[in-house]
């Protein structure tokens, strides 16, 4: 296997191979030669040989954080309908007030930032599993508790508990997974838990559709998660450590060197399947000669989060997840149903018709961005998706400024803004920022990368309506186009190709 500090534009050639069990890639070592190929591809020479069907549950369980983060917000737009049901809420405390009603859709967002500042401070003690194991539990208790609430302090709370739950989910889910992850599929398998965030979403408005008429339908519309909070728990429980994290641990004194070589060694042959025990050394001999190499044997301060390497992974990262919020996510599926409603369809007026419509959308478009990212590299579908989002956001402009009676124009603009940020912002923001912060810094890094997204998500919901008010639909849609322009800028200049690198190279890179 080749070292990381050669050459990047040296290959060699892999084979993709299938036995009993599942399939599998392999570099062409003597170890692989006496397998039937079955496919040459061209791959970097830091391909690792792995199999595809021990990769399948190291992505499996930690994803699921992302699909019940997906769940949350499609079963609340259902359970909001529900709760203030005078016929269908089953409480004596439907009457809910504006704020009690933004504290019911927002609880979560602001527990996910209560999350993701927990993280930066434990995510480094704990470790990847166990923060995610930890976020298991916040999200089971957290839906049990909204699901009985017998008042609204009560579900308050539990939204809250759910939310801290989305918050380290989010921070560590990714990190497990580019951690655990062969180099050659690494950007596909980062990018499937945007694909699972958008399948709990469609989850969440078909439960929120089928329960909404139903008396305290909001309730099982929450307790309906709880399954899968366990299932992710015991997944987790059941997997191994990230054998980086275990490495760096020792290398920082935290362990002893050669007992916790020989553990992350056996946690690597599980992750790899029926990889070849010799070749998996030999990648755990390179990790820590990169680890070595790069300085990572000192504990990570506070203010090295902003010198150096990772002061620019922090700007690449911080940067993608501002301009994914800032370019009007949020504000633009708020705007769905009354498009919708304007151009004449009949299934617009109700909502939870027209989300699902969206989450199908944003599902087929996710699963292309899976399937071509490690082919086409981050970059192209970066620059391509958000130039849709510019053109989208101009075209929303004009229809509310100038073209108020081509409704056409509006559900054009609309289906090419969801479809595009699926292409790009959606899966790629999520990607970066687990590939670009170095090992030492990534968890305090992505903390930060992962609150500034909570809370730029926050910001763009909490201003639009007063931005509304103060200049208009149009202008406000015209103003979120030129952030995109200067947010094509920023990816132009700024953003890096990653694609087919090993996560020690990319520092390496940086």
């Amino acid at each position: 296997m080749a070292s990381a500090k050669q050459g990047w534009g040296e290959h060699e050639e892999e084979e993709i191979h299938v036995s009993s069990g599942g399939a599998q890639a392999h570099t062409n070592d003597q170890d692989c030669e006496n397998r039937r190929p079955l496919l040459l591809l061209r791959t970097p020479a830091s391909a690792e040989c792995y199999s595809v069907s021990a990769a399948i549950l190291p992505f499996f369980f930690p994803a699921l954080g992302g699909l019940l983060y997906g769940y949350d917000i499609g079963a609340t737009s259902g359970a909001t309908i529900s709760l203030k049901s005078s016929a269908f809420s089953g409480t004596t405390w439907y009457n809910l007030s504006s704020v009690q009603t933004g504290l019911v859709v927002s609880g979560s967002l602001y527990g996910a930032l209560i999350g993701s500042a927990l993280a930066f401070t434990i995510a480094d003690f704990l470790g990847r599993r166990k923060e995610l194991i930890l976020a298991s539990i916040s999200y089971l208790i957290g839906a049990l508790l909204t699901a009985a609430a017998p008042n609204f302090p009560i579900m308050v709370v539990g939204r809250f508990l759910y939310g801290i739950g989305i918050g380290l989910a989010m921070h560590a889910a990714p990190m497990y997974i580019a951690e655990t992850a062969p180099s050659q599929i690494r950007g596909m398998l980062i990018s499937l838990k945007e694909f699972f965030i958008v399948l709990g979403m469609l989850l969440g408005y078909i439960v929120g559709n089928l329960y909404v008429e139903v008396v305290s339908g909001w309730r099982y519309m929450y307790a309906t998660s709880t399954p899968l909070c366990l299932i992710m728990g015991l997944g987790m429980c059941w997997l191994p450590s990230s054998p980086r994290w275990l490495l760096l641990c020792a290398i920082q004194g935290k362990g002893n060197l050669p007992e916790t070589k020989e553990t992350a060694t056996r946690c690597l042959c599980r992750l790899r399947g029926q990889a070849s025990p010799d070749l998996v050394s030999e990648q755990i001999n390179m990790i820590l000669e990169e680890l070595s190499y790069i300085d990572q044997g000192k504990q990570a301060g506070f203010s090295e989060i902003f010198q150096g390497k990772c002061l620019k992974a922090m700007i690449i990262g911080c940067g993608l997840v501002f301009f994914q919020q800032v370019t009007g996510q949020p504000s633009v599926l708020y705007y769905a149903a009354t498009i919708f409603q304007s151009a004449g369809f009949s299934g617009a007026s109700d909502a939870t018709r027209v989300s699902i419509l969206l989450g199908l959308l944003k599902l087929i478009m996710t699963g292309v961005a899976v399937l071509v990212v490690d082919r086409l590299g981050r970059r192209p579908l970066l620059i391509g998706g958000v130039s849709g989002i510019a053109v989208s956001l101009f075209l929303l402009s004009s229809y509310y400024t100038l073209l108020k009676d081509a409704s056409y124009v509006a559900v054009i603009a609309l289906l090419l803004y969801v479809g595009c940020y699926q292409l790009s912002f959606g899966p790629i923001g999520w990607l970066m920022i687990s590939e670009v912060f170095p090992l030492r810094l990534r968890g305090r890094g992505l903390s930060v990368a992962v609150l500034v997204n909570f809370a730029s998500n926050a910001l763009v919901t909490f201003a639009f309506s007063p931005l509304e008010d103060l200049i208009g639909t149009g202008v406000l849609f015209a103003g979120f186009g030129a952030i995109a322009v200067a947010s094509l800028v920023f990816i132009f200049f700024i953003v890096p190709e990653t694609k087919g690198m090993s996560l020690e190279e990319i520092e390496g890179s940086l």
